[in-house]
């Protein structure tokens, strides 16, 4: 059974969780296995975090006897820690799933405050703590995948495209793997194809406004950009927008995005979130999931790709780019390309 609440109710049980958790009053004996997955933001909307849950989901209903509670966190990052904390100190959770990059160091520091709390965090890295597990994906792989593709269509007769071999990259907000990891994979990408590419890197500023979004990419296009990859939560609907009145074409990213703007959104890198927080979670479940280490997985894994299958890809990208990604896909596999991805730093 899966229940949904708002960080906003979670913190008014603050008081009563504490004294709980302080030996005020005594919970009935339960067999159950107790998951609580903490969102930081909201699930609708984002193909991280709906992809967290529907993993979390997955392995309770076919372990069963599991029970999975979502909290959703919100945007305001400064909330995320009295959260995480509240959850754990109640004392009602045999593990928490969350997903962010932010999250580690949040809940190391839970963590060292809840001794018998559990953590598996997806999308975030953090090696030897004894009550955390985490799993990164290769988002140097992942991003220059997109970077590879927005050169081969900046470069191409597509329409919308100009002479310049200028793109774009909207962030919702800076952090450290955007700023060392995936603007520079990005531009690697492009450069591979265009060694005089330019990359238009812009930020929105938070992870929701889709009409700020808009604007900025206006301007992008504006100023010669034919090509965007947004990473920008619900500002990507902007993104959309923006590309589909002028014209020109956008990058997904961590998930299949093409029915999000067919015939705009052209390509579409993804992660497998969705099975790789199924099978740690039922590892967990089962006394498995191996805390205080931390994985990372890429493509060869099969947990990082590039969507080439998808029909909208196949009906508004040449064969000849299909190919290409295809075959820059092969060599990641065997490892003829190798991009690993850096030790997140803390």
């Amino acid at each position: 059974m899966k229940q949904t609440f708002s960080l906003s109710a979670l913190l008014l049980l603050i008081p009563a969780l504490l004294a709980f958790a302080a030996g005020a009053g005594e919970a009935a004996e339960d067999s159950s296995f107790d998951i609580g997955v903490f969102v930081p933001g909201v699930v609708d909307g984002s193909p991280t975090y709906e992809m967290l849950v529907a993993g979390v989901q997955q392995a309770a209903d076919e372990v069963g006897d599991t029970t999975v509670a979502v909290i959703e966190g919100g945007f305001n990052q400064s909330t995320w820690e009295e959260g995480m904390m509240s959850m754990a100190a109640g004392g009602s959770y045999d593990l928490i799933v969350t997903s962010n990059p932010s999250m580690p160091e949040i809940a190391a520091t839970v963590a060292d405050a809840v001794p018998e709390a559990r953590f598996l965090i997806l999308d975030g890295y953090l090696s030897d703590h004894p009550q955390i597990h985490t799993i990164l994906f290769n988002q140097q792989e992942q991003a220059f995948l997109c970077g590879y593709f927005a050169g081969l269509v900046t470069t191409s007769e597509m329409s919308g495209v100009n002479e310049a071999a200028r793109v774009g990259l909207l962030a919702g907000q800076e952090y450290p793997i955007m700023n060392e990891v995936i603007l520079p994979a990005y531009e690697m990408g492009l450069d591979a194809i265009a060694s005089d590419g330019q990359v238009d890197f812009r930020v929105l500023g938070n992870w929701y406004d889709a009409g700020k979004a808009q604007e900025i990419v206006a301007d992008m296009v504006a100023q010669g950009s034919d090509v965007v990859l947004t990473i920008a939560g619900g500002g990507n609907q902007g993104t959309i927008s923006a590309a589909r009145e002028r014209g020109v074409h956008v990058i997904w990213y961590d998930d299949a995005g093409y029915d999000q703007g067919p015939g705009v959104v052209v390509g579409s890198s993804f992660v497998r979130q969705d099975v790789a927080t199924y099978e740690a979670t039922r590892a967990a479940i089962q006394g498995e999931l191996p805390f205080g280490t931390a994985r990372i997985l890429g493509v060869a894994d099969e947990a990082v790709s590039f969507d080439t299958e998808h029909p909208v890809f196949q009906q508004n990208v040449p064969a000849a780019i299909g190919a290409e990604m295809e075959a820059l896909l092969e060599r990641m596999k065997s490892g003829e390309l190798e991009l690993p991805m850096p030790v997140p730093r803390s």
